[in-house]
């Protein structure tokens, strides 16, 4: 009975070990691919995860760097988006996420809603997120379009963006109204300016915009073009600050590639200005890279 009883003590110390080797090597294999994730998402050279999407979906463009360095492994994302934003989501956006979920054990959650919806009208300007945001920011909704007050409650990271037709900018005719649904630079200009203010009040929130969409050369003028590209650098060189929780995404780089119209390859064709197969994976692909960078917060202005 002795001996059973110093058997089966030496079977429990075996088993014991067994375990207690069996967790050391799984903490090391958490503890290297955490150390790894690290690494890769602060490689902004090689960009690991999006190399890894399937070939022909294009390069991703090389992204500034800076800002604070807190990372999380969680977020829920909601991408607003009109005609131009869906053909970039159906390019392999969520696919991408999920795969750097599983790669990295992170929790990134995206989804996408059009905005606004038909029952408030398809124009996506600035004046529309001002009138929708700002002008009626004390509800809820406002003709059914959720408000920064109810988004933000919900999600962590907000991306919003406007389509081609916001390259229609006529020439200013004043000092400027933000009230006004004229596009002018002045406009604009003022309209961006309340959305900032708004934005960071809701500093526990991050938010994208997009550069805006381009047109095709056949559907504006070359001084409607040159109007646009003013705005673009003004939001990136002056309206955009180092330090917030506003970020962009320079789709306008994209589909120019330094020109003033959506280049001709990357068009749909038959005088239509949404982009391609071609430029939306590209755009998919960098879109992506640029949220996890902005999340894990390895990327600034």
């Amino acid at each position: 009975m002795q001996r059973i009883s110093k058997r089966a003590y030496g079977y429990v110390l075996i088993i014991l070990t067994l375990l207690v080797g069996i967790g050391f090597c799984c903490f090391y294999k958490l503890s290297v691919g955490r150390f790894a994730l690290n690494s890769r998402v602060s490689d902004k050279g090689s960009g690991n995860f999006v190399d890894q999407a399937p070939e022909g979906t294009g390069t991703t463009p090389s992204l500034e760097q800076g800002k604070e360095n807190l990372t999380t492994d969680s977020a829920r994302i909601i991408f607003l988006h009109r005609s131009t934003g869906e053909i970039v989501w159906k390019a392999g956006v969520v696919d991408l996420i999920r795969r750097y979920n599983t790669q990295h054990h992170t929790q990134y959650e995206i989804r996408e809603q059009e905005f606004p919806t038909d029952q408030y009208g398809w124009e996506n300007l600035p004046y529309d997120y001002w009138n929708i945001w700002v002008n009626h920011g004390n509800l809820d909704y406002y003709k059914g379009q959720p408000t920064l007050k109810t988004l933000t409650k919900e999600y962590d990271l907000i991306i919003f963006k406007h389509c081609f037709p916001v390259g229609n900018i006529e020439p200013d005719d004043g000092k400027g109204d933000v009230t006004s649904k004229k596009q002018t630079l002045a406009n604009y200009k003022l309209q961006y300016a309340a959305l900032k203010q708004l934005m960071h009040k809701y500093s526990h929130t991050k938010f994208i915009v997009w550069t805006g969409a381009v047109p095709i050369a056949q559907s504006t003028t070359e001084q409607q073009a040159k109007r646009q590209r003013e705005f673009v650098r003004w939001v990136k060189n002056q309206w955009d600050k180092p330090g917030d929780n506003i970020y962009i995404f320079d789709f306008y780089e994209l589909e120019t590639e330094g020109g003033l119209y959506l280049k001709p390859e990357y068009a749909q064709g038959g005088g239509d200005s949404h982009p391609n197969d071609a430029l939306a994976r590209k755009a998919a692909r960098a879109l992506v890279r640029r949220i996890i960078e902005i999340l894990q917060d390895n990327v600034g202005k």
